[in-house]
């Protein structure tokens, strides 16, 4: 009888493993001479889940400083994130845009 080779997997020990942590990322949102704060207070609160007192602060300081850390997130959140204020905004006629990037 044929002796067939062993096809069992190999068992993995933990430094054979490699975690990579999750690395978290900055959303970002720029100022723009068109967008209105009430649509950036709006975004603040439905996107990013800000209590009113805090979207108005952070629009303040999109406007004042040009850019604003809203959020730091999963990568993939923060995408997402990126992707529902771009989509919001060039529903409603905006120029608005955010961007991520590491933390």
């Amino acid at each position: 009888m044929p002796v067939l080779p062993d096809t069992r997997p190999e068992e993995m020990t933990s430094a054979d493993r490699k975690i990579e942590p999750v690395r978290p990322y900055k959303v970002i949102l720029l100022d723009d001479h068109v967008t209105t704060f009430d649509f950036v207070i709006r975004i603040l609160i439905s996107v990013f889940q800000k209590d009113h007192p805090t979207a108005v602060v952070l629009t303040m300081e999109v406007h004042r400083s040009g850019s604003s850390h809203v959020a730091t997130l999963p990568r993939e959140m923060a995408e997402l994130r990126q992707m529902q204020v771009h989509d919001a905004a060039r529903k409603e006629g905006f120029p608005f845009r955010c961007v991520i990037e590491p933390a």
